[in-house]
């Protein structure tokens, strides 16, 4: 019983049968860990994803456009 549990189920066997979804899940997770790295905010609006209400608003708070700039503006974009 002894040889069964180190070189069947518990030894090579094991490594053999199933030991690759342990490799695979690291190597999955391994790339997982550097696409986070390489891009973090990837699930974050996109710049595409803003309108041009969205920049005019921005401009505005940022104090690039007056108030009055600003209504001329949103104006124009609404039509």
């Amino acid at each position: 019983m002894r040889h069964f549990m180190m070189d069947g189920f518990m030894g090579h066997g094991w490594s053999m049968g199933f030991g690759w979804i342990f490799w695979l899940i690291l190597i999955a997770l391994m790339v997982w860990i550097a696409v986070k790295l390489i891009n973090p905010d990837r699930g974050a609006c996109n710049e595409s994803d803003r309108t041009a209400l969205d920049i005019l608003k921005e401009r505005y708070a940022k104090g690039e456009i007056t108030r009055e700039e600003f209504k001329q503006l949103e104006n124009d974009i609404r039509r």
